[in-house]
């Protein structure tokens, strides 16, 4: 069972490990989604996340399991048409874990943390449009679609394309019904 905890700086080093483990490499082929066949290089560093953790509009949630942090999102608090919505991002859960009820429990807990303690209208996210499994799973949480697409960062340092044409696609959902098309 998954303890949920937001994170300290002390945190941020295997915060990061996490999330590029899960989203790259072999070791993220072990669990049931991986980007490692679009893309290379860091999904993250230590310093961006601990950066996020200083910040007041900002923070990382961890599960923890058995004393590890073993999933964790990070959610940013925006402002959207004059309402107060939040950005998801980095949601990773251990790939030996996966296919146990992580992902969707860590994204219930920050939707639940978030709405009580900012009073959010809705949530979103950017999910990189070649992830169709991903998607998927995002819209069974009641996530949808928007139609709004934007380009894969192509400066990044740390993000290397092995495909073209990638896509960033934007998913949202209402703090307590999905948002109709």
């Amino acid at each position: 069972m998954l303890h949920f905890f937001k994170a300290d700086l002390v945190d941020a080093e295997a915060i990061a490990k996490l999330i590029n483990t899960t989203y790259r490499g072999e070791t993220s082929r072990k669990g049931w989604t991986t980007e490692a066949d679009i893309l290379d290089g860091l999904r993250t560093m230590t310093a961006e996340v601990a950066s996020i953790i200083k910040r007041n509009d900002a923070f990382m949630l961890m599960g923890v399991e058995n004393d590890e942090v073993v999933a964790t999102i990070c959610c940013e608090l925006q402002v959207i048409a004059f309402k107060h919505t939040v950005h998801f991002s980095m949601i990773a859960v251990k790939p030996t874990l996966q296919n146990k009820g992580y992902g969707k429990d860590i994204i219930t807990a920050a939707e639940t943390m978030t709405k009580r303690e900012w009073r959010v209208a809705g949530f979103h996210m950017t999910v990189i449009s070649h992830r169709n499994e991903l998607i998927k799973f995002f819209e069974r949480l009641g996530y949808e679609c928007t139609g709004e697409f934007q380009d894969f960062p192509a400066d990044s340092p740390i993000l290397k394309p092995k495909v073209s044409g990638l896509t960033l696609q934007y998913l949202a959902k209402l703090s307590g019904l999905a948002i109709k098309k």
